[in-house]
């Protein structure tokens, strides 16, 4: 239903409506335009040799180069293979961290025990682990999961903590006046007031599955974009390594989009 049919909206309200939409339109427009801007001038600085393309290459070339791997069979199979790996650990690193979550709230004991252990594995660089998980788990797709997955669950452990551990305390007295029990007050209290952090620390996780899984692809991978990239950098094609960076950031950026959405499913129905 458009703002001119709701009834109950007055004339100044759907104004400011107007107002709320247009300046969300003019900022989309500049968003694209800058984007537009930066790529053109890209080209234009390597076609008048502002630049060396073949250090930086150039959006032509970039092109040229996602039409030739899409004719030769490979795009879609190395897109794939990065974007599933990135799917299931950040999956994976969300279920098991809002898990462990809602574990370390249900004990006060294991909170307090845990949290400085949490708190230095947040600090430590993960990525130092990745050699050992390869040894551990084999050099294949799983390692690489892994490693996602161990980037991405810490922080959405302390993120969702967090939030649980925020939650209003009237809100939890109230419930515990009419003899709820901690089942009912996790489900009916807790993790409704918490859906805002929850979903704030998936657009957080998101980031940091794509970081841990193209680490993991740097370290052993035959396939994805990660692999790409190490052997674009190793064969010194870095039209394919900047081929390959554009189409890893439209594929991080759309999954960060349906997460955005979510996000407003979840705020809509809240």
């Amino acid at each position: 239903m458009s703002d001119k049919n709701k009834p109950d909206i007055s004339p100044e309200h759907r104004e400011f409506l107007r107002r709320v939409k247009r300046k969300k339109q003019i900022i989309l427009i500049t968003q694209i335009a800058v984007l537009i801007l930066f790529f053109a001038f890209w080209e234009l600085a390597a076609e008048v040799g502002l630049i060396d393309p073949f250090i930086s290459s150039q959006p032509s070339r970039i092109v040229n180069t996602i039409v030739s791997l899409y004719r030769n069979g490979e795009l879609f199979h190395h897109v794939i293979v990065t974007c599933v790996e990135t799917v299931l650990g950040f999956v994976l690193g969300t279920l098991i961290g809002i898990l462990i979550a809602i574990i370390l709230w249900w004990s006060e004991f294991l909170e307090k025990v845990l949290e400085p252990y949490l708190v230095v594995l947040n600090s430590l660089p993960k990525i130092a682990l990745g050699p050992i998980f390869i040894v551990w788990i084999g050099a294949g797709p799983a390692a690489i999961v892994v490693i996602a997955m161990t980037i991405s669950v810490v922080v959405t452990i302390l993120e969702v903590l967090n939030g649980f551990l925020g939650v209003d305390g009237d809100k939890i007295k109230l419930v515990k006046t009419f003899k709820a029990n901690k089942v009912q007050i996790l489900t009916k209290v807790v993790l409704p007031s918490s859906l805002p952090v929850m979903v704030n620390a998936l657009k957080v996780s998101v980031g940091l599955s794509w970081v841990g899984v193209i680490v993991g692809e740097f370290l052993v991978s035959k396939a994805g974009l990660g692999y790409l990239i190490v052997y674009g950098g190793q064969v010194f094609q870095l039209d394919l390594v900047m081929a390959s960076v554009v189409i890893l950031a439209a594929a991080a950026f759309l999954m960060y989009r349906a997460v955005a959405w979510f996000e407003k499913l979840v705020v809509k129905r809240k």
